[in-house]
């Protein structure tokens, strides 16, 4: 008789042991970028929600192999930044770039988990090649681009998900220049499709209005935006910041440089298969 009740109460010690694994959420798996600074943000920004630990001498150039911690036993998946929406169906969490989350229709400021502080260390610059800073085209799309009805259009489409970075905003126009000598001429911009793009088309209106020509050329990756402006294609670009633009000179031996920071994007966490940041852990 006793033998049985041991019996017994083994049985029910593992039956409850199994119950137990059951309800216990399987390894989470996160998404996040494959490019240098971007992934460095991903991870800063898990470190700061408490899920990580990262090796403060990585900085802004972590990878997953400057973790020192991972407590919770997370499963990162790097991947190209502009493909991470559509795998976001195949991960537990995603953490997205804003221009790629917005262009996938979700909305950062109502669907993100969570996001990164707006930094100035990540505002999105306009670039142009290394010794054309005071061109009077560049000046002019500047101008342009830190005018008060670009910063009035980013708060009103973007509202928290794109915040501008701009801090004195002009009329749209630079005294210094002769407006007249540029009429007629035109300037050709790289851009991500959104929101750059976007705002492009403000800025397009602005420069009409001196005869000035505006054209965009639309891109949904990070590499070619910098070739055609290193090699001469087009005129400047708009989509980075300057970690990335650092870090890609130095990778690549290319000389551009930021004449202008306009807008920060915030890095955000996208729930995938799990809509709550709380099963972590479990």
């Amino acid at each position: 008789m006793k033998k049985t009740l041991n019996t017994i109460l083994v049985i029910l010690l593992v039956l409850l042991t199994l119950a137990g694994c059951g309800n216990k959420t399987s390894q989470i798996t996160i998404a996040i970028p494959n490019d240098t600074t971007n992934e460095a943000r991903a991870l800063l920004l898990l470190e700061a929600k408490g899920f990580i630990e990262v090796d403060d001498k990585a900085g802004i150039q972590a990878t997953i192999a400057d973790i020192t911690s991972n407590p919770y036993n997370i499963k990162f998946n790097e991947v190209e930044a502009a493909q991470i929406p559509n795998i976001l169906q195949d991960v537990d969490f995603a953490i997205i770039n804003t221009n790629y989350a917005i262009a996938a229709g979700l909305n950062p400021a109502q669907d993100a988990l969570a996001q990164e502080g707006a930094g100035s260390a990540y505002a999105n610059i306009l670039a142009v090649k290394e010794g054309r800073e005071n061109d009077p085209l560049v000046l002019a799309l500047v101008a342009a681009l830190e005018s008060q009805q670009v910063a009035d259009y980013i708060t009103k489409t973007y509202a928290k998900s794109v915040v501008s970075t701009v801090e004195n905003p002009t009329d749209g126009y630079s005294a210094a220049l002769d407006y007249a000598a540029l009429a007629g001429k035109t300037i050709t911009v790289a851009a991500s499709p959104t929101p750059h793009a976007e705002i492009l088309a403000v800025v397009k209106e602005i420069l009409a209005a001196k005869d000035i020509n505006l054209v965009v050329q639309e891109y949904t990756d990070y590499v070619i935006p910098n070739n055609v402006v290193e090699d001469g294609t087009l005129d400047a670009n708009y989509f980075q910041h300057v970690p990335y633009l650092d870090d890609f000179n130095k990778e690549n031996g290319t000389h551009l440089v930021s004449v202008a920071a306009i807008h920060v994007e915030p890095l955000g966490i996208y729930g995938g298969k799990q809509k709550s940041l709380d099963v972590i852990g479990k």
